[in-house]
């Protein structure tokens, strides 16, 4: 996250209190980076509202600009927008339609998360992340090189925020039962599984030092035990990481991540793999 140079903060004019830029302001605050405005609106101008969020931040010391576009629908003018100003980070908030629809996404923001090729925090409630809970969700049982590398990527985000939030870092595997898992019928011994799996997570401790009461290993499907573990600890913000499946154009986030996301209580960081990112970037760029 130091490495965040600028970031891309996406204000809604008819909410006056901009969570999504109090989280940029307490990054910033520590990376010391630069923050880019956007109201994305054709019809409206918003310049007298981003001239005074702008000259307070300009006060506070903050390096800022401001900008309204519109290209086509949100998610495009988003992207748009970071990839003319070279953002490293997409802070949206996400603003709930109808109190039945609270927790769902919008498809705005979830074409965001799958298309944006940098990571993408949506902001889903006021709960401040000072002195707060960071969990950071991966998948131990997954030792490819595609999954090292995100998991790496997740928990070095997550030491990031807990250390400039002054936050603590969780971190929760979900791994799968043992008659869900593999054709191969000596991994279907659930003592089997359970040692195999230990001894990976051990492995991992030992490679991020991760203490044992900071690591919930948990059998069961990742779609519910995730937002309940962040919903038990009260974390303020949950890092997730993407991994394409079928072709990188499809179906970007899987079905898992779609139910987390939407029944998180929590504010999100969601991360892609460098691969896919690097993809998106190519894609975009070919528009």
């Amino acid at each position: 996250m130091q490495a965040i140079r600028s970031i891309l903060v996406v204000i809604e004019p008819e909410h006056s209190e901009s969570l999504a830029l109090k989280r940029a302001k307490l990054i910033a605050g520590v990376t010391q980076a630069h923050l880019h405005l956007l109201v994305c609106d054709r019809k409206h101008d918003h310049g007298g509202m981003l001239g005074v969020l702008k000259a307070a931040l300009l006060e506070d010391g903050y390096s800022v600009t401001t900008e309204q576009a519109w290209n086509e629908s949100l998610h495009e003018t988003i992207i748009e927008v970071q990839q003319a100003e070279g953002c490293g980070l997409v802070i949206k908030q996400h603003f709930p339609d109808s109190p039945l629809k609270k927790a769902l996404l919008t498809p705005a923001d979830w074409k965001l998360l799958r298309h944006c090729p940098t990571p993408v925090l949506l902001v889903k409630t006021a709960n401040p992340w000072k002195d707060g809970v960071v969990l950071a969700a991966i998948d131990v049982g997954n030792t490819d090189l595609e999954h090292r590398h995100l998991h790496a990527t997740i928990i070095d985000y997550g030491y990031d925020i807990a250390s400039l939030a002054k936050a603590r870092l969780h971190v929760i595997s979900a791994h799968p039962s043992p008659m869900l898992s593999s054709a191969d019928p000596t991994f279907q011994l659930s003592e089997t599984i359970e040692a195999r799996y230990r001894e990976q997570c051990r492995a991992f401790q030992a490679e991020f030092e991760i203490e044992d009461d900071r690591l919930h290993i948990e059998e069961g499907p990742a779609d519910v035990l995730i937002p309940f573990m962040a919903h038990k600890l009260h974390a303020a913000v949950t890092v997730i990481g993407t991994v394409a499946r079928s072709g990188l154009s499809g179906a970007l986030i899987g079905n898992t991540a779609e139910v987390v996301l939407d029944s998180l209580e929590s504010d999100v960081l969601v991360l892609k793999p460098r691969e896919i990112e690097d993809h998106l970037e190519e894609m975009v760029s070919h528009h």
